[in-house]
């Protein structure tokens, strides 16, 4: 089972950044991880080739740690064992002694005598000697001491993540404090409206008798009694009650949270939105209006959690 939740934990923030450098069986190398907002994990690798199973392996890592982001490790490779080295090359080595004796034999036989060759002159000739490294790091274990480094990689990066995603929770608590702040100063407003908006049906249903006197008293008040209910915000903000507790759990648990305070502000948009147009008052208006600010800013912290 996939396990993205910090040991610490909290939300983590989808942006983060980590660097490192470490050595061991015949290499040294260096690590970048860096990571920005995603819709979902996207992972991009850039690593020296040559070590059978990475890559797998790190995807598997980054994958069991992060849920989403756009994520992307580089990996710097240097073998500290491959020095210089000067090793013979038996063909060539043998093609020059072979020309060697050809000379000598030409030159003795015209009565010419040539200096001895020494064995630094015979290694000076082209072709004797190769100039490379000695063998690479055994690939098995230097794949084994790179995925243990990078555990310790990744464990700075989340806990990068986890101090930006407290930030941010710190942040959305308080605005969604505010909504709940707003959400009652809503239910006053519409409290302090109902006799008014009582005493407006009275005097509504009054000019309708004198306007049409034949008109059915009954019908005329069921039909205002609906334009009063329809005009009710009570679910409304019984309903964002509901989403400002859900919202607060939501901060409190562990885990990839982002997508579900998405889902939320989207519900905390549209009763902002009915209340308005359900207002009848500037009043209840005007905290409507506030409501939607505070959302959409929430809605703009919510973009940076994972």
């Amino acid at each position: 089972m996939v396990n993205h939740r910090s040991a610490a934990g909290g939300p983590l923030s989808m942006t983060g950044f980590a660097a490192r450098q470490g050595s061991g069986a015949g290499a040294d190398w260096a690590w970048d991880l860096r990571a920005v907002n995603g819709k979902g994990l996207d992972l991009r690798l850039r690593l020296p080739e040559g070590i059978e199973g990475l890559e797998l392996a790190l995807r598997e890592a980054v994958a069991r740690k992060v849920a989403r982001g756009s994520v992307q490790l580089n990996l710097k490779l240097v073998a500290t064992d491959a020095t210089e080295a000067l090793r013979l090359s038996p063909a060539g080595l043998s093609a020059a002694l072979s020309a060697l004796a050809t000379v000598e034999a030409q030159a003795a036989g015209q009565g010419l005598e040539l200096a001895a060759t020494s064995a630094a002159q015979v290694l000076g000739l082209r072709g004797v000697t190769l100039q490379g490294t000695t063998e690479p790091p055994e690939p098995l274990a230097l794949r084994a001491a790179l995925l243990a480094d990078f555990a310790l990689l990744l464990g700075d990066f989340n806990a990068m993540r986890r101090g930006e995603g407290a930030a941010l929770a710190r942040v959305l608590a308080a605005q969604i404090d505010r909504i709940a702040e707003l959400t009652e100063a809503a239910a006053e407003a519409a409290e302090a409206r109902r006799p008014q908006a009582a005493e407006s049906m009275r005097a509504a249903l009054a000019r309708v008798a004198d306007a049409a006197p034949g008109a059915d008293p009954a019908r005329v008040a069921g039909e205002l009694a609906l334009i009063a209910i329809k005009a009710d915000v009570t679910e409304e903000l019984d309903r964002l009650r509901a989403h400002i507790a859900a919202a607060r759990a939501h901060l409190a648990s562990e885990g990839a949270i982002g997508r579900k305070l998405e889902f939320l502000t989207q519900e905390f948009v549209r009763e902002a939105n009915t209340l308005c147009s359900k207002s009848g008052s500037t009043q209840l208006t005007a905290i409507g209006l506030d409501l939607k600010h505070v959302i959409d800013q929430m809605r703009e912290q919510i973009q940076n959690l994972e």
